[in-house]
């Protein structure tokens, strides 16, 4: 809210820096750099209900703050070293109990996956805040916890070799097209640089040939006003920054997106309207 207000008004920063945690979501590094320049110092948590809130953070590097305020932003949101500078998802630091509280597995052998930052696994957790089990509902906790204890998370993501995992999407959100799969959350990052956009949310679009392909939901600030956007802008600025099969094939412009009473997007919703979505014969996908 204070981002779309400074927006519309002569930016005013604090006098004295607040520092704020995110969670949830991933923060998309556009959404970093705005409130940063508003005077906010941004630090990214990852944790569930299950586990009694946020359970790690992530874990700044002082050598960051020489960098210009656009890379740490970027850092922020993706929390990691890179001396190739890469772009990343929002990541937390592994501590040295990893093995013991804190992993990333196989899903099909239960193993944890190489530290290589490509190996996707599931993100677990074993530790004593993690709960015992549901209320009044014994085959809840059989479906999350393993006999080996392990809480899963239904989160997907990698381990990086400097001791960094980084969250890639939500099994649920994760979009499989023509037998790739495609996170969400690296295309809703893109669409938040776009200039003018609120809100983004990406979700699979059911497709006869390609199974599913990207269906973006977009609210545009200053809705009639300067900010001008319409679908092909839309994708023509995915196509210059994101691999051509993660391009989103349709864009649905909304007044507002629907939000949970904590602010978060309710995918589920989305996946429904998505469905309603037709796709114009004369864009028909391709992965070519």
């Amino acid at each position: 809210m204070l981002i779309n207000h400074s927006s519309r008004n002569a930016t005013q920063t604090l006098q004295n820096p607040v520092h704020i945690l995110t969670a949830g979501s991933p923060p998309p590094a556009s959404i970093i750099f705005q409130a940063e320049s508003l005077g906010f110092v941004v630090a990214h948590g990852y944790g569930l209900t299950e586990t009694g809130g946020v359970t790690v953070s992530c874990a700044w590097n002082l050598k960051w703050n020489g960098l210009p305020a656009n890379e740490r932003a970027k850092l922020r949101a993706g929390c990691e070293e890179r001396e190739e500078s890469e772009f990343a998802l929002p990541c937390c630091e592994l501590n040295a109990t990893v093995d013991d509280s804190l992993d990333i597995i196989d899903p099909s052998n239960n193993k944890p996956v190489n530290r290589d930052g490509e190996t996707v696994g599931e993100v677990v957790m074993r530790e004593s805040s993690v709960m015992l089990g549901y209320l009044k509902n014994s085959q809840g906790r059989l479906k999350c916890m393993g006999e080996d204890g392990w809480l899963r998370t239904r989160d997907l993501g990698v381990i990086h070799p400097d001791g960094y995992i980084e969250i890639r999407d939500r099994s649920k959100d994760v979009i499989i097209s023509g037998g790739k799969n495609i996170s969400s959350i690296e295309i809703e990052s893109v669409l938040y640089t776009f200039p003018g956009v609120q809100q983004a949310a990406v979700v699979a679009q059911p497709h006869e040939f390609w199974g599913e392909t990207p269906c973006a939901f977009i609210c545009l600030k200053n809705k009639g006003g300067q900010i001008e956007a319409g679908e092909k802008e839309i994708i023509d600025y995915c196509k210059a920054r994101l691999p051509h099969y993660m391009v989103p094939k349709r864009v649905v412009f909304k007044d507002e997106l629907p939000t949970t009473s904590t602010g978060k997007i309710q995918k589920f919703v989305l996946r429904e309207m998505a469905k309603a979505v037709v796709m114009s014969p004369t864009r028909k996908p391709s992965h070519l």
